[in-house]
């Protein structure tokens, strides 16, 4: 059996007895960080094997799991901190284990997205968790463009030498909106800043970040445009006239014919 273990995200007291139990009985446990992990097994007096399983050797750790599952050994993974598989190494070796049909199964727990989240106050009937945002700017805009009008409170993860920027791509992708910052949850110096995104943090960035942006309008904000400048917008985007009317027409819910009159000049 495989057990994806949740750990604390903080406060080392916010671990399940079922954790406990499990991490006592396994034979060996993969850890993102195994010196950053010995702190929280020697805590609760846990000796057991371990053995680095993180993003840089996923692939050739997740088959080397699989071996020894299949040689009767029961392993738990962990994280640095909160659930395997959000946002930390753990979703190839699901993907893996299903497809070798090797039985798993979760032990739940902390998790920085969902506290975050509570903490913030926003709308949580719905909500759309996106990670860490990109490393390219073309592929931040490119992400942030699809969620933008989803009715749905949006969160990512932020380190805090990142945080500055993000928060300034949030603004240009998303425009100016209510949005929170939760950091050091759990933590003595726990800390909930709502700001506009125009305006940015006010705060020292230091910690692990979430960030939270109130949803936005399901209503297409192109349709305030002219049908000319609607057209000329996904021009500019790219794409040829003819790519351009249809996905007007379609928006806009007209016929295409209605609409080469813009194109007569363009």
């Amino acid at each position: 059996m495989l057990y994806f273990v949740a750990t604390p995200i903080g406060n080392l007291k916010d671990i399940s007895l079922r954790a406990l139990e499990v991490l006592k009985s396994v034979d060996e446990i993969a850890c993102e960080d195994t010196r950053h992990s010995l702190g929280l097994l020697n805590h609760y007096d846990i000796k057991k094997p371990l053995f680095a399983y993180h993003k840089f050797n996923e692939v050739k750790t997740a088959e080397k799991i699989i071996e020894k599952l299949k040689d009767g050994k029961n392993i738990a993974v962990i994280s640095d901190a909160g659930s395997p598989c959000i946002s930390d190494p753990g979703n190839v070796l699901a993907d893996l284990l299903n497809k070798e049909g090797l039985e798993y199964t979760v032990v739940p727990g902390a998790c920085a997205l969902i506290n975050a989240l509570i903490l913030s106050g926003f709308d949580s009937s719905k909500f759309t968790f996106l990670g860490f945002l990109p490393e390219k700017n073309s592929e931040r805009q490119e992400l942030l463009e699809r969620y933008k009008n989803l009715d749905s409170t949006l969160i990512f993860y932020s380190a805090p030498h990142d945080v500055k920027k993000d928060v300034e791509s949030l603004f240009k992708g998303l425009g100016n909106r209510k949005a929170c910052a939760v950091k050091e949850i759990t933590k003595l110096h726990e800390r909930v800043e709502h700001f506009n995104l125009e305006e940015g943090l006010t705060s020292e960035p230091k910690g692990e970040y979430v960030i939270l942006v109130e949803k936005g309008s399901m209503e297409n904000p192109l349709l305030a445009l002219s049908e000319e400048e609607h057209i000329k917008h996904y021009i500019i985007k790219g794409m040829d006239k003819k790519e351009a009317l249809k996905t007007v027409a379609k928006e806009r819910g007209v016929s295409k014919s209605s609409l080469y009159k813009y194109t007569i000049e363009n």
